[in-house]
């Protein structure tokens, strides 16, 4: 068994995390500062964690490569799977013209304003695909529709993947809070209702922070009461779904919420006219022709979808056939040093009715619905692949690689660093998640990676372990937005495919402002208010 080693460089936690933190700033310093494609950032990053990791974390060479071709074929099941399925319902949206329906509908019913079909869409209807799909198709979905309202297509990426962070811990009908309570010990319902008394600050701010952006003070101004509506609402729906509901589907009810209360709310107020921000007259003109198919046929796809995501989690239809297949040669095979010489787990949980076997299901009756000719919906297919593929490699590229630095012991490396900071580990403690999700582009693995070290670390320093488990999936959502996952996804539809690079560089600064901001309510919450955080069950 090959036991992880933790201080691999002369026997120094610091200069061993500097090391370890080498593939990591391979992909920043490509995407960042080179621009370089995501494949290729990931690629590099992968190489110079394999080299790292079997020359100065001495794992054997089999260990190290079949831990990077574990993450990769997670990468293509389940999430590209999703991603896939998505982006099939998304063309077949365009295909047969519900798209151009519900840009139309857009038009028609929501005021000529930019800045409000950025919030409608970008916030409100993201945030409802974020919650049934997630794993950035809600980026390529919502941004696309921007681009034909008529943002350019790197502002549309840029505001969608900084909206696309509020809902992330629930998404995916929960998927990460469940992970959570299964490698902290600590129970899913408890650790959700505290991210659920998080996120909604965050998700109240976001509509505020994005519209700053965008049109600046005046906007803001402008606007105030829209944003109030759009982010209040989401943040009450989130915190209430999540603290006296069930955290599985809180971001498809407080998407809904914030969609209903939004749209509602336009019906009785609206902005001033602004023409810097008025919706082009070609847009216009578009959506007021005679259309040959009625406007409200735009939404067919996306109720059909939520439908049946919502009835596939009730009746639990991924459990049915699934499998877990240890993977052989990994599983158990390395010791977890920092946990007691744990054995490491390496199983692959395949289920064949998983979220997007769901989401092609709902492809499939859209098809039906709308009445789409079978060579059609085969051409979407060849269509989503060609879109896809690129996306689809850098993937399974930097999921590789969150593997490799996991099975190597180079993560519990950099975990094991930052909880030493002492207290100054409580302002640190976001940019752990925010390290794990940037790597994986999953909440989810961010969870299964540092969840339980920020237990441990907190209950070594006297801390809230609740409060630290639930601040890991909360920072995680904030690495969201600049993980070359999310961003080779979100631009597989746009003209910006190879440009990753490019759109990572505008929401990087938003994320460690966004991040700091976690940092500071978190301390709040530890030290001034903490009877915010729930009660931990006896016996746990």
């Amino acid at each position: 068994m090959f036991h992880q080693l933790l201080a691999p460089v002369a026997g120094n936690l610091g200069l061993s995390f500097l090391v370890g933190i080498l593939p990591v700033l391979a992909v920043l310093v490509l995407l960042g500062l080179l621009r370089r494609p995501g494949w290729q950032a990931a690629l590099a990053g992968l190489v110079v964690g394999l080299i790292i990791a079997i020359a100065v974390w001495q794992m054997p060479p089999s260990l190290a490569v079949n831990s990077v071709v574990s993450g990769a074929v997670f990468a293509l099941w389940p999430v590209m799977w999703i991603v896939l399925n998505a982006l099939l319902l998304y063309n077949i949206a365009v295909e047969s013209g519900r798209f151009d329906a519900f840009r139309a509908w857009l038009i028609n019913h929501v005021p000529q304003d930019k800045r409000v079909v950025l919030v409608v869409i970008g916030f409100c209807f993201g945030c409802l695909l974020e919650g049934i799909s997630g794993f950035g198709t809600p980026v390529a979905i919502t941004s696309s529709l921007l681009i034909l309202i008529g943002f350019p297509a790197l502002e549309a990426l840029v505001f969608v993947l900084i909206f696309n962070t509020a809902p992330v811990a629930f998404g995916a009908l929960g998927a990460p809070i469940t992970v959570l309570g299964a490698v902290t010990g600590l129970p899913a319902h408890t650790l959700g209702a505290m991210i659920g008394r998080q996120l909604p600050v965050i998700a109240l701010l976001l509509p505020f922070y994005v519209i700053a952006l965008y049109g600046g003070l005046r906007s803001l101004k402008a606007l105030w009461p829209l944003l109030l509506v759009a982010g209040g609402s989401f943040a009450v729906s989130q915190f209430i779904s999540s603290n006296y509901l069930d955290y599985a589907l809180t971001d498809v009810f407080a998407a809904l919420g914030s969609l209903v209360c939004t749209l509602l709310f336009l019906q009785v107020w609206q902005p001033a006219p602004d023409p810097e921000f008025a919706i082009s007259d070609a847009a216009e003109k578009r959506a007021t022709e005679a259309q040959p198919i009625a406007p409200w046929q735009g939404w067919i796809p996306w109720l059909i979808v939520s439908a049946v995501v919502i009835i596939w989690t009730h009746f639990s239809f991924a459990t049915v056939g699934a499998q877990a297949i240890h993977w052989p040669g990994l599983d158990k095979a390395i010791a977890i040093t920092l946990y007691n010489n744990k054995p490491y787990a390496a199983v692959w949980n395949f289920q064949p009715l998983a979220t997007g076997t769901a989401i092609l299901f709902a492809a499939l009756i859209t098809s039906l619905v709308i009445g789409l000719p079978i060579n059609r919906f085969f051409a979407c297919i060849g269509h989503t692949i060609r879109q896809a593929w690129i996306a689809v490699v850098t993937v399974m590229l930097i999921l590789g690689l969150a593997y490799l630095m996991n099975y190597s012991g180079m993560a519990y490396t950099l975990g094991k660093a930052v909880a030493s900071t002492g207290h100054l580990f409580v302002f640190l403690s976001p940019f752990l998640g925010w390290v794990a999700v940037l790597l994986s582009g999953s909440d989810t693995s961010g969870n299964a990676l540092f969840g339980n070290l920020q237990v441990v670390a907190a209950r070594q320093l006297n801390l809230n372990p609740i409060l630290f488990a639930a601040t890991n999936s909360s920072g995680g959502v904030i690495g969201k937005m600049v993980s070359p996952q999310n961003i080779a996804t979100g631009v597989a539809v746009t003209k910006l495919k190879g440009q990753e690079g490019v759109v990572f560089a505008r929401t990087f600064w938003h994320s460690i402002i966004l991040t700091v901001v976690l940092g500071i309510l978190v301390a709040i919450q530890q030290y001034l208010i903490p009877w915010i955080i729930p009660v931990l069950p006896t016996g746990h």
